[in-house]
Order: C-alpha cells, then structure tokens, then sequence
C-alpha cells in the first residue's frame, strides 16, 4: 500500500539555506514560486529572455534570470514548462549548470519515465506532482487549503531527497491535503490514460457528443449545451465532495434510475476495450513517440494546431460563449481569462 504523507510528516526546514529554481512561470510554475515565497522559501524564477511572464514574475516580486542563471543558483530545481520542451531546455541551460548534490524536480514524470531526460548519477531526482490545474494550487494555497500531490523518488544521491520533496510539497500546499507516495512510471503512465480517456479526451468527446445528438433532433442548441456541458460541473463538484453516492443521493429518482440503466450502454465492452488499447499505446511509449514528433521543430505541431482549430470550431464553442454570458456576472473569481 502506498504511503500518505500530511503536514506533520513534512520538515519545511530541509528547505533553510538552500534555493528553489522554477523553470517555467505558466500555470504551475507562478503557483509553486509564489506558494513557495509565501511560505517562507528562497526562490528564482527562470525563464528564456523574452518571455512574456518575465515582467509578470517580477511584478509579483520574483527574482528571475535566464534558465541557466536560475540552473547554477538553485539548489533544487523544479522544470515546470511544456513536455515536449524539457529535453531541449535541459540539454542546453541545466545540465552544464547541474553539480553533485542537487536536486532535480519534475510535476510530471514524461521525461524521465520516457528517457528523454537522462540526469547524471550524483544529482536527486524527484517528482511533486499536484493533482489539479495551477490556478487550483495557488488559490486553494491563498485560502488556506491544498491540492494533493503524488511524490516519487527515482534517484536519491543525498540520501534526504524523500524529506526534501516532502518539503517542498509542504510549502506549495500539497500536505495540507495529503501527498501520496508513488513512481515515475506510475504517475506517467496513470496521468496520460486518466487524460487521455477519462477526464478531457473523454469528457470532452462525451459531452460534445450528447450536444450534437440533441441538436440533430431539432433541439435548440442552448438547451443543449445547458443539459449536456453546463450541468457537468454541478455533477462533478458533488462526486469531488461526495463521491458517486454522494452525487446519487443529491439528484431525482428518475436521474439516479437513468444512470444506472443507460450508463452500461454508453461505456460498452467496446468502450472498455479502446480504453485498453489508450493504456497499452501509452506503456509502450507510441503515444510519446506519436506526441514528440508531432509537437518537434519537424513535426511543426501540423497535427496538434489542425486539431486545436477544428475543436474551436464546433459550434458548442460559440453558443457556450453566450450562455456563459448569462451567469458570468463577475469575471473575478475565474481560474482562466480567455
């Protein structure tokens, strides 16, 4: 059974003396730099030159320099910018500035997991991976509150790298909530299928569908999009609080009569079986090759932005704009500003 750290299990203190690099200042990256400074951590950020979070970065009273700046002055240093774009940045801004001792961190496993990154013997290399958008992490952190997250060791030269992610996971939130003790295949593997199938590739190609179908039976296109997406929120905030029971007991008989019968019949022995097949591709690496080459300077991302463009193309898109409208009275409390 895999462990469960909480707070008390975290020594924040491993943390004194030494300094933080966030490479990267996305969604993430400002959430684990600013919850690390409001805790009390020594943190750089590194970026390329250019970059547009430069200025924001320093606006929120970040130190930042260039990748390879932050690389030397970190003495963990957590890479927190696109997959695809790992092997690339630390081929040329980390590994030169990588001395015995240090800690290299990851969110995600990807890299590691798929050989992309091959760190030298005498360095930590951990995972703290937040199970949950970055926007989550800093604003459950501001409320006082946390995201879980998933730990991994896969090499400890130290011979504290458990103790020191277990410190970083306190200063970013993550104990507050509960951080489970996992590996980098695991992570990797369990987090491309639970996106892949289940939570956006999934979600997304379900609720879309449902859309389409009432629609093609002359529905109006805002009932729709009301029945089959707007209403998903409210179904999965109560599984979030409750779980399946939970969200059972919340909605009418004939709801909890509906799932029960018609669930079966949407996720068939077929469905199972490509579920299978998503899991296979992703632990024989072919969604990782398929991913990088298409996301590589050959690659040109062809195949990634045709799809991007036609997703945003659909007519859902549009009429979840203007019903968004209609309830999106403040945008303040929004995670995103699109």
């Amino acid at each position: 059974m895999q462990k469960i750290y909480y707070q008390q299990d975290c020594d924040l203190s491993k943390l004194n003396g030494k300094t933080v690099a966030i490479i990267g200042y996305g969604s993430q990256g400002h959430a684990h730099a600013l919850n690390l400074r409001d805790s009390g951590v020594d943190v750089v950020v590194g970026l390329y030159n250019g970059s547009k979070s430069w200025a924001k970065a320093e606006q929120a009273g970040l130190k930042v320099m260039t990748a390879a700046e932050a690389a030397k002055a970190g003495d963990i240093i957590m890479i927190l910018i696109n997959d695809e774009k790992q092997a690339k940045l630390y081929t040329e801004s980390i590994e030169p500035n990588l001395t015995e001792g240090k800690t290299l961190a990851f969110a995600h496993g990807f890299n590691i997991h798929f050989g992309c990154i091959k760190p030298p013997k005498n360095v930590n290399v951990i995972m703290i991976a937040p199970k949950g958008p970055g926007h989550t992490v800093r604003s459950e952190y501001q409320a006082g509150k946390g995201v879980p997250c998933l730990i991994a060791v896969e090499q400890d030269a130290t011979g504290d790298a458990l103790d020191l992610g277990l410190a970083y996971a306190l200063g970013i939130g993550g104990a507050r909530a509960g951080v489970l003790e996992t590996t980098f295949r695991t992570e990797t593997e369990t987090d491309l299928f639970g996106e892949q199938a289940v939570l956006c590739g999934g979600v997304c190609a379900l609720m879309q569908a449902g859309y389409d179908t009432l629609v093609e039976a002359g529905y109006d296109p805002r009932n729709a999009y009301f029945e089959c997406i707007h209403e998903m929120k409210l179904i999965v905030d109560l599984i979030y609080q409750s779980g399946f029971e939970g969200m059972r007991y919340s909605i009418s008989n004939t709801a909890e009569y509906g799932d029960y019968t018609t669930g079966p019949k949407i996720i068939t022995e077929e469905t199972r079986a490509t579920m299978r097949q998503i899991l296979k591709n992703i632990q024989d690496g072919s969604f990782a090759k398929e991913f990088l080459l298409d996301m590589s300077d050959a690659g040109h991302q062809v195949h990634f932005n045709a799809m991007r463009r036609r997703a945003a193309e659909h007519p859902c898109e549009k009429v979840g704009k203007e019903i968004r409208q209609l309830y999106s009275w403040s945008d303040e409390d929004k995670l995103i500003n699109n």
